[in-house]
């Protein structure tokens, strides 16, 4: 079956994310705007994804759970995990290797980490938006050796993607490469091309989906099959926005 997917949206969680933006708006407008699976990606935490989760099935959206990590070389990287418990120790991992920087959310954004029904359960001090003390090769290492999937962000970006700040797309161990516009042949390096949201604030919800070709089960029991998911992407099954 065709999926309308998108793997990249953020919450109030995220410093530079609305405050309107909160997990539950994100599942209620994935589920009117026509999405069948819906990641959470919070820049280098997952703190807000059992809220999403408790959301998510509510409104009958299959979810993913993961972190918008940024490298010691400021490239954003998609890791994406079947399980929140999963999404959270990767969280816990990158929380140690954030620096310990002067937080002012005045300057900076707020950072809340809500429950389902949008109650304040925290608002963290330490500055999840800066760049991780691990290179670009050690994160995407770290988060596959965990199960995760893989997605460089945004590639084709004039910051905070692979190309831009690295130069050049490394081999590594990715599902797919998200990208915001058709690439130029072989940007992708032979990588799967998927686009995402990068949604901040509830008008983005949706604005940049892409269609998934899942084999049967790959929603049972109100887990997604991650697996399912990473085979699909291997084999080309993805359906974009534009033509490449």
């Amino acid at each position: 079956m065709l999926v309308a997917c998108d793997f990249h949206n953020h919450s109030c969680l995220s410093p530079c994310g609305s405050l309107e933006q909160s997990p539950s708006v994100l599942a209620r407008l994935a589920r009117e705007r026509g999405l069948g699976l819906v990641a959470l990606t919070d820049h280098n935490s997952a703190l807000n994804t059992p809220a999403f989760a408790e959301r998510a099935a509510a409104e009958g959206v299959a979810a993913l759970y993961g972190i918008e990590a940024t490298s010691a070389e400021e490239v954003h990287v998609l890791c994406l995990f079947a399980e929140v418990r999963a999404a959270l120790d990767f969280g816990r991992f990158l929380e140690g290797r954030l620096p310990r920087l002067a937080y002012d959310p005045d300057k900076l954004g707020d950072q809340v980490v809500v429950d389902a029904d949008e109650n304040v359960l925290d608002l963290p001090e330490l500055y999840f938006g800066a760049a991780l003390e691990l290179d670009y090769g050690e994160l995407c290492e770290s988060a596959a050796e965990r199960g995760a999937l893989v997605v460089p962000a945004h590639i084709d970006r004039p910051m905070f993607g692979a190309i831009s700040q690295l130069g050049f797309l490394p081999d590594g161990p990715y599902a797919a490469v998200e990208a915001v516009r058709p690439l130029p042949d072989g940007a992708a390096r032979g990588y799967a091309v998927i686009t995402g949201s990068d949604a901040h604030y509830p008008e983005h919800v949706a604005r940049r989906p892409f269609g998934l070709e899942l084999a049967d089960g790959w929603d049972s029991g109100g887990e997604v099959d991650l697996e399912a998911v990473r085979a699909a992407l291997a084999e080309g099954r993805v359906r974009l926005p534009f033509a490449t």
